[in-house]
């Protein structure tokens, strides 16, 4: 994308990169810290131009479109902030690299963008740490408190075809996450089958719940290590619902260790103590077929290593009463 303008009107020439998403959704991107419904009554007027005429707000972009924007008085964030910031995330491991993803391991306690009362978040750190890649944009989410693998795709065309690829979730990328839970798992196997259903609290706090008035849910849980306490779980995702792996662990009386808000709390409080300062889950694994060569890829972000360390001192301290030798493959690689 090429531009021109002054303090009243910015002229964009769309590149190939820009190219096939909707005119809204490049406004809302293009244009940080600008309202949305300050964007939709420009479009509504007419003062967005493309190719000198006026376009809907679904009007898909091509190379070569030619917008006009008019002025709009961009949000920005002080230099020292975004410097700041960047640097504080500056070792993001990367797992994979090729010419249309990017797959790194986010650190927990890391939002993966800014928003919502977070300034600086993983996408905004990579930019800033390439600022000659044309394109970064997240393929998925990630809970701030949740570690782990977080692909981002480096060309239009792959991130529309792993956004596709999300939308099938079973038949398409095979998510999954390490957890630890409180109490005594007993299944091997269990699918969880229970539809959850997003709201926000009193405060305007968003929370999800099981409630009939929701949308399916399927969550696979497999047991890898229980001690009298805790136990050690793999969940895989069939569907990929906000809060999803929590809500239903939180149902089933298992709670995540750490999770402040789904969680145990006074346990928290207690673990906090003991040196689990994060929640206790992690996107470990995920499979899935190349978004533009379709060959199969398989990608692990190892148990990060303050967590491996804390289930390391509890299998030390608690007898085992259940583990695979996964458990040992596991740990041995983490620590």
């Amino acid at each position: 994308m090429s531009s021109t303008g002054n303090k009243s009107v910015t002229h964009l020439v769309i590149g190939e990169e820009e190219a096939g998403q909707r005119l809204d959704n490049f406004l809302i991107r293009h244009c940080k810290g600008v309202p949305k419904s300050h964007l939709y009554r420009i479009l509504r007027s007419g003062e967005v131009r493309v190719n000198s005429g006026r376009v809907d707000a679904t009007y898909r972009l091509r190379p070569g479109d030619a917008l006009r924007l008019p002025p709009i008085r961009l949000a920005e964030r002080p230099e020292s902030e975004v410097v700041d910031a960047a640097k504080a995330r500056a070792e993001l491991p990367v797992l994979y690299e090729d010419d249309a993803l990017l797959a790194i391991d986010k650190p927990e306690g890391i939002a993966v963008h800014g928003g919502s009362g977070v300034s600086f978040g993983v996408i905004e750190a990579l930019r800033r740490q390439r600022p000659q890649a044309k394109f970064l944009e997240l393929a998925h989410r990630l809970d701030r408190e949740t570690s782990g693998l977080l692909l981002v795709g480096k060309k239009r065309l792959a991130l529309t075809a792993l956004h596709d690829m999300f939308r099938e979730h079973g038949a398409g990328a095979d998510k999954r996450y390490l957890v630890v839970v409180r109490g005594r798992w007993m299944n091997a196997t269990q699918h969880v089958r229970l539809p959850l259903y997003k709201h926000l609290a009193e405060g305007g706090e968003r929370r999800v719940t099981v409630s009939s008035e929701g949308k399916p849910a399927h969550t696979v849980f497999r047991l890898l290590a229980r001690w009298q306490g805790c136990s050690l779980l793999e969940a895989q995702l069939r569907t990929g619902r906000t809060h999803q792996i929590r809500v239903h662990l939180a149902h089933l009386g298992f709670p995540i260790l750490g999770d402040e808000k789904y969680g145990d709390f006074e346990l928290n409080r207690q673990l906090r103590r003991n040196g689990l300062k994060r929640m206790g889950l992690h996107a470990w694994r995920m499979a899935f077929r190349h978004p533009l060569t379709g060959a199969p890829m398989e990608i692990e972000a190892p148990l990060p290593p303050a967590l491996a360390a804390w289930i390391v001192a509890v299998d030390a301290r608690e007898p085992r009463e259940f583990a695979g030798e996964f458990l040992e493959q596991l740990l041995s690689s983490s620590v």
